[in-house]
């Protein structure tokens, strides 16, 4: 994959290393003998960048850039895709990596149990921070919703031309060695597509399909955003709002990184995909066959599994109820009935009945969006939550904060 990772702040060393954290339970025993040590911890495993003019992930060092060029037609093939596949395999990171984890803390604690039944070393060993990860793994969505039966059945139709190929390049194309036993993954690359599959079928049913809805509800709502700000102020918003290192320049887009690399799109567009945890990284593939996209941090993970709260709460409860302004900040961000009662507790028809009420009132609006009726905040009800101070959709633009992104 011609994957850049964007990565703040990380070192230059060009070696394959594996970091233990001692008070923090190892995910498998048998990852931990994979790794070489049967000792409990977390096993960070990470390639970090090689020579100059490499593809694959770079990251960190000066701020340099990735530059993607738009021809006359790119623009209009830019669109935004969810993918339930991209989610599960940045979700095993999260586990493996202490650093990503201070927004998912609560899905870490539910999935838990379910960790220690996964072995999905070789998924680990293929997809470091730093180095190459295999396209086939992650297929581009063919549309705005794709569906987890879909993408698992493209890795499953992958020529075993092509894993052999991306496998191999994963396990070369980096800066340091890897464990003999690893090259056994190039003895059969139709079995190893095969197992790969399965694995990722396995991180998928324990680890995230039950919270399937809550992460689409944040990645929809992301989308739904952003299309509206591209409607209401053009692409150049857009596409600066991405990412605190990202940038347009009127023809190109650039993204920080380590390595200066231009890349034309050449017609083939660009697919945007938000991510619930990508975060704190930005990443870009952009060597075919894959089509060019960035992976990018949704809006509001930090209230991804547990609402949060202005400083105007209290006030604001004092004055409504505390369910009603809990339900009231929360359409900062347009949202149906049902991802409300998923975000807070409640059941759907306790939040319409509070919805009827800040409807009545004039505090809430309310759209139809295809099948579901979206409710948010009318300018009175973002002046109201935000404790007297007007508030418009630019108000509302991507910020560290409802990033969930630290400033660099």
């Amino acid at each position: 994959m011609g994957r850049h990772d964007i990565d703040p702040g990380r070192g230059q060393e060009s070696r394959l290393y594996i970091r233990l954290q001692p008070n923090i339970r190892c995910l498998t025993p048998r990852l931990a003998r994979f790794r070489g040590n049967a000792s409990c911890g977390s096993h960070a495993l990470r390639t970090f960048p090689r020579k100059r003019g490499s593809r694959g992930t770079r990251t960190g060092g000066s701020a340099v850039s990735l530059t993607l060029i738009f021809g006359r037609d790119d623009a209009a093939r830019l669109r935004f895709a969810i993918s339930p596949l991209w989610e599960t395999l940045a979700a095993l990171r999260v586990a493996l990596e202490p650093e990503r984890r201070p927004y998912h803390l609560p899905w870490l604690d539910a999935v838990t149990a379910d960790l220690d039944r996964l072995d999905p070393w070789p998924l680990y060993l293929l997809s470091p921070r730093r180095g190459w990860t295999p396209d086939f793994l992650t297929p581009s969505p063919e549309g705005p919703h794709a569906g987890i039966a879909g993408q698992l059945a493209a890795v499953r139709a992958t020529p075993a031309e092509q894993v052999a190929r991306e496998v191999r390049r994963s396990l070369t194309d980096r800066g340091g060695q890897v464990p003999e036993s690893a090259r056994r993954l190039l003895d059969d690359p139709a079995a190893t597509r095969d197992m790969l599959a399965d694995m990722l079928a396995d991180c998928w049913r324990l680890l995230i399909e039950a919270h399937w809805p809550r992460l689409h509800d944040v990645l929809h709502a992301d989308m739904l955003y952003r299309t509206r700000v591209l409607a209401d102020y053009g692409l150049e918003r857009v596409l600066s709002d991405l990412h605190s290192r990202i940038g347009w320049t009127g023809r190109s887009l650039v993204i920080e990184t380590h390595d200066s690399t231009r890349h034309r799109l050449a017609g083939s567009g660009l697919l945007l995909l938000p991510s619930a945890f990508i975060w704190p990284d930005v990443v870009a593939i952009v060597d075919p066959p894959a089509r060019p996209a960035v992976i990018y941090p949704a809006r509001g993970i930090a209230e991804l599994w547990q609402p949060a709260h202005t400083r105007h709460f209290d006030a604001l409860g004092r004055l409504l109820g505390r369910t009603r302004a809990a339900l009231l900040e929360s359409l900062a961000e347009a949202a149906s009935t049902h991802t409300l009662a998923r975000r807070h507790g409640l059941a759907p028809s306790t939040v319409s009945e509070h919805l009827a009420v800040l409807h009545a009132a004039g505090l809430v609006a309310r759209r139809r969006h295809r099948h579901a009726v979206m409710y948010e905040q009318t300018p009175l009800g973002t002046e109201l939550a935000n404790g007297g101070q007007a508030g418009l959709l630019t108000r509302r633009r991507p910020t560290a904060a409802s990033h969930g992104i630290a400033s660099v």
